[in-house]
């Protein structure tokens, strides 16, 4: 105790709480360490517990680390707006030596896609999302944006998204985002947009196949295909077909394609067992907008295992998610019974924002 209270340390109540004239800083690569400023010197133990740490993951959402001229390490706040010397992770910090981690991290229901990213960096990473100025495919592409990812938003209607890059680049000046058109329900849209991506002579580490209507009413494309299995499965079997070169050279990569559980509640194989393409792209009279989704889902799915069992020996895994059971997204607006359904639903779903912001598919 005499040689505590020589040293100072005597008020204070916990070990880890530091004495007067102490400070806890970081390096930029994450190690604590301590300024004594009664005697200006510095020194990696914890002046009490004589523990070394280091902190623990990547910065908070919205947060941003630079250097000073002085080359003193500080933290930009962009969603208050201040800046700061004092590392936001000082709170999660870990000792040198801690016990080796559980290898599999879990994730539930009300887990967003910011907080599974959280600590990783995408810097170097392109990713392609359809669908993504709005709903599910927007929080993605925010999200892989927001932690350096290039990321381009593959739109049907180009105006909605430049509003979305628009948006992000709000949240994020540095963000690399970029619209592009692709209409699904054209197959010379998808060849002009795989077209237009291969002259820019990038990578393709991520593409995410997340476009879809449900719940529309009967029509054909111009390809002269019901417009739900084209716009849902085969636009996208067709655009991955055209950038798999792409895809194989930038291993590891991965391709994630959006499904749905309600794939289970249909079937695609006639009365002998073998696949029914009238079933696929139905007539008017034998079409049904919820069946029409389900068999597309469906076919994402088969799509999807067949992709992983070709491609993954040459470095890219292909997988298909069920994002959850009636988000309220824009998904709905076909018809005004799937939007009172919806609605109703909507408390006891999974929302794709919280209210206080610290919201939101990790990659290869």
């Amino acid at each position: 105790m005499a040689a505590l209270k020589y040293a100072g340390l005597e008020d204070t109540d916990s070990e880890e709480e530091l004495p007067p004239g102490w400070e806890e800083r970081t390096t930029k690569d994450g190690w604590v360490y301590y300024a004594n400023h009664l005697e200006e010197k510095t020194q990696w133990e914890h002046p009490k517990s004589g523990k070394r740490k280091r902190v623990a993951g990547g910065l908070p959402y919205g947060w941003e680390q630079e250097t000073d001229e002085n080359g003193q390490v500080y933290f930009v706040d962009h969603i208050n707006k201040r800046t700061t010397y004092l590392d936001p992770r000082l709170a999660f910090t870990v000792e040198d030596n801690p016990v080796k981690p559980t290898t599999r991290q879990k994730y539930d229901g009300n887990s967003t896609a910011m907080e599974i990213l959280q600590g990783r960096d995408l810097s170097g990473k392109v990713v392609i999302i359809t669908g993504a100025n709005s709903g599910i495919g927007f929080e993605t592409a925010k999200s892989l944006a927001l932690h350096g990812a290039y990321v381009i938003l593959a739109c049907r209607n180009t105006s909605r998204g430049n509003d979305a890059v628009q948006r992000i680049l709000v949240e994020w000046h540095k963000a690399k985002v970029e619209a592009m058109t692709l209409d699904l329900a054209s197959l010379q849209s998808v060849q002009n947009f795989a077209e237009a991506f291969k002259s820019k002579n990038v990578p393709l580490h991520i593409l995410i196949c997340n476009a879809a209507v449900f719940g529309a009413p009967w029509c054909l494309t111009e390809d002269g295909l019901e417009a739900t299995f084209q716009v849902n499965h085969l636009g996208h079997f067709y655009l991955v077909q055209l950038l798999e070169d792409v895809l194989c050279r930038s291993s590891p990569a991965r391709v994630v394609v959006v499904s749905s559980e309600s794939h289970r509640f249909t079937e695609i194989k006639d009365s002998s067992g073998k696949l029914d393409f009238s079933l696929l792209s139905p007539s008017k009279k034998e079409y049904w907008a919820m069946l029409a989704y389900n068999r597309s889902k469906l076919c994402n799915i088969l799509f999807s295992n067949e992709l992983n069992r070709r491609l993954s020996p040459h470095g890219v895994t292909s997988n298909s998610v069920h994002p959850g059971n009636m988000i309220y997204s824009s998904i709905h607006r076909n018809w005004w019974v799937y939007t009172l359904l919806f609605t109703l639903a909507r408390p006891f779903t999974k929302s794709m924002v919280r209210k206080d912001f610290s919201r939101q598919y990790s990659t290869a």
